[in-house]
């Protein structure tokens, strides 16, 4: 059954989430009419070690923001209080909506270093507008899928779930990570709200104060499968293995009316306590209780808890994942890329940026990936190109796609990776995935390098 809320996404914030310096901007180029049609691209900068490929997300919610974009009264009213803008920036704002065009790699694609992953095309001040909510949607959502699928690869076939909520940094991003993580291969979420708008698979168990609630653990267990008689039990509020024995006591008291599906652990030495818990079950006949373990799990921890054979059927993570604990942001930029069609690139140490619209073709053997290529837009090389057009004079080009057509994507993604990527140790010297630069966009980086060798009015700032 379709949830009754499920539709077009709902983006927070409105039209006014942007930063105050995008509007000063916009003000002096509508002021000085400079009003042509711009292109920016969105990338991350540098693959690191942590993250040696990105898995594209969020470009639903910048479409949806796109569709939605109009400034209301109370936001112009909002910005006409602050007298820092003029009455006829103020009515040009009242009267601006997105009509331009955008051309992305679709959700779930893996990309690298420098790779543009979403391009926009405006008017200038409008296209300067949109900068921050574009980078806001793109950069977290790809930094959680990514970081989901880095644990769900550690996992090795083992479910990993979602229960990151409550140590999101915010409702917003709570939705937003759930979103994200389901994309990157995790099985389902903990989070209601985000399986109601996504409709994703919810999951979930019990808490250590149901049983702390109850006059001893076994009773507890008694009430609670009472109520859900297939669920999973806590068993580690007071001690890990007497929990797993009331376990074991309750499955003798119901018999055959006994059903639940899995025993959970959240605290301790997780791979001595599954390993003693699972000689306990299968002791008692009970080897077709799973044992879920979860508790500060990353990629790392998952990763030494399989390959040290530890009898784990599945993983619940929750900080570790919402928050990308180990790398909480990736070096993304969006930057003006050609201006009334006319190229623009940036030339400053450590932040250069490539000129002109781009797109990337994309190698395979063997049903691998081998090597990518970022060409000029006007180029056709050999290989996949990667960057398409969804959306035109400010219409969607298709409906929104599915989430599961979007996972299965990046699953299909993932598997075509270089081997060693995928691997959670994957080390600093480790080779990286191959990115090379045609020798056309080559030479007109070199041309336009040339020309803003003295300061050229030009450039990009």
């Amino acid at each position: 059954m379709t949830p009754p809320n499920a539709g077009p996404l709902t983006i927070p914030g409105g039209s006014l989430f942007t930063d105050l310096y995008e509007l000063s901007m916009a003000q002096a180029y509508v002021a000085d009419g400079l009003t042509v049609d711009a292109e920016f691209e969105l990338y991350f900068r540098h693959p690191e070690p942590e993250r040696p490929y990105v898995i594209a997300a969020g470009l639903e919610a910048v479409l949806a923001a796109l569709e939605q974009f109009g400034f209301t009264d109370d936001e112009l009213a909002y910005l006409d209080s602050l007298e820092r803008f003029s009455r006829s920036f103020i009515d040009w704002l009242a009267a601006a909506r997105f009509e331009g065009e955008v051309t992305a790699v679709p959700e779930g694609t893996a990309v690298f270093g420098d790779e543009p992953l979403l391009r926009l095309r405006a008017p200038l001040p409008l296209a300067q507008l949109l900068e921050t909510r574009v980078l806001n949607h793109v950069h977290f959502e790809s930094l959680i899928a990514t970081k989901a699928a880095r644990m769900v690869d550690a996992a090795a076939g083992r479910n990993v779930v979602d229960f990151g909520a409550r140590r999101a940094h915010g409702v917003d991003a709570a939705i937003a990570a759930a979103r994200a993580s389901w994309i990157g291969g995790c099985a389902g979420t903990s989070n209601m709200v985000a399986g109601q708008r996504h409709e994703l698979p919810v999951v979930g168990t019990m808490a250590h104060s149901f049983v702390q609630a109850h006059r001893d653990e076994l009773e507890a267990f008694r009430r609670f499968v009472a109520h859900y008689p297939d669920t999973t039990l806590l068993v580690d509020t007071y001690d890990t293995l007497e929990g797993v024995r009331n376990v074991i006591r309750l499955a003798e008291e119901l018999g055959s009316a006994f059903s639940v599906r899995a025993i959970r652990i959240d605290s301790g030495d997780l791979g001595a306590s599954s390993r003693e818990a699972r000689s306990l079950l299968d002791d008692a006949g009970l080897g077709e209780v799973a044992i879920i373990v979860s508790g500060g799990l990353d990629e790392h921890r998952i990763a030494a808890l399989v390959a040290d054979g530890a009898p784990v059927d599945g993983f619940g993570v929750g900080t570790e994942l919402v928050v990308s604990g180990d790398l909480p942001s990736l070096d993304c930029a969006y930057k003006l890329v050609a201006c009334d069609d006319e190229p623009r690139m940036k030339t400053s140490a450590g932040k250069a940026s490539l000129p002109g619209p781009k797109q990337v073709f994309r190698n395979w053997r063997e049903g691998r990936m081998e090597g990518d290529t970022i060409a000029a837009g006007g180029e056709a090389l050999a290989g996949e190109p990667l960057l398409q057009t969804v959306m035109r004079g400010g219409a969607r080009l298709d409906p929104p796609e599915p989430l599961a057509a979007i996972r299965e994507r990046a699953a299909a993604q993932r598997a075509a990776l270089p081997a060693h990527l995928r691997r959670p140790d994957q080390a600093a010297e480790a080779a990286p995935y191959p990115v090379a630069v045609s020798e056309h966009l080559q030479q007109e980086r070199d041309r336009l390098a040339a020309t803003h060798a003295g300061g050229s009015p030009t450039s990009d700032h």
